[in-house]
């Protein structure tokens, strides 16, 4: 009976771990998180958060392969990320699975659905799930938006209906990006992010 208690107890710590939910998320206007932390990109090269940012800042979106709801968010996460680059700022996909990094979520997979979403910006690893750590980010999809200056300036959700696209009624991240672009104060800087746990080691 002890050793079942015990075997019980052990089981329980190992899933809490797995499933490990931060409680600091970053506040609103503070700066990137470990800028220079080296990432291996599905191109092979290494990045970082400051090689990455451009003329008007920085997206950074906690993502990966497998998530209902980011495969549900495929066509509006490749859409705000295309404006992204068009309105001059920078994204980087974080991939912070290390839970499901020898499955689903390999560096092999994700150039696989990296390849199939035709993704033309980066998809990088977060070895140790170091950045989601920094970040405070617990889910998939979560979104960052750091400005010219590189302060956060939105945090939270790609629009207000995680579920079905055809009943998105504000997108909160398109919004964010027009207002931060355009030196305005954002209106909307916090968002409920709605997805998969981010499966930590």
């Amino acid at each position: 009976m002890k050793k079942l208690l015990l075997f019980s107890l052990l089981l329980a710590a190992v899933i809490i771990s797995a499933f490990k939910i931060s409680e600091d998320p970053l506040p609103l206007g503070a700066a990137i998180p470990k800028p220079d932390v080296k990432m291996k990109d599905i191109s092979g090269q290494e990045v970082t958060l400051k090689g990455s940012i451009k003329e008007n800042g920085l997206l950074v979106m906690f993502s990966c392969n497998t998530c209902p709801v980011v495969i549900r968010h495929q066509g509006r996460t490749k859409e705000i990320c295309q404006y992204a680059l068009d309105k001059k700022v920078g994204v980087v996909l974080l991939n912070s699975n290390e839970g499901n990094r020898s499955d689903e979520d390999s560096y092999e997979a994700m150039k696989d659905y990296a390849k199939g979403q035709e993704y033309k910006w980066t998809y990088a690893v977060d070895k140790n799930n170091e950045l989601a750590d920094a970040f405070g980010a617990n889910r998939t999809p979560e979104c960052f938006l750091f400005d010219k200056n590189g302060k956060l300036v939105y945090h939270g959700a790609i629009d207000d209906s995680p579920n079905n696209a055809d009943n998105v009624s504000r997108k909160h991240l398109k919004e964010a990006i027009d207002e931060s672009v355009n030196g305005k104060d954002v209106s909307v800087k916090k968002s409920k992010s709605v997805g998969c746990s981010i499966k930590r080691i």
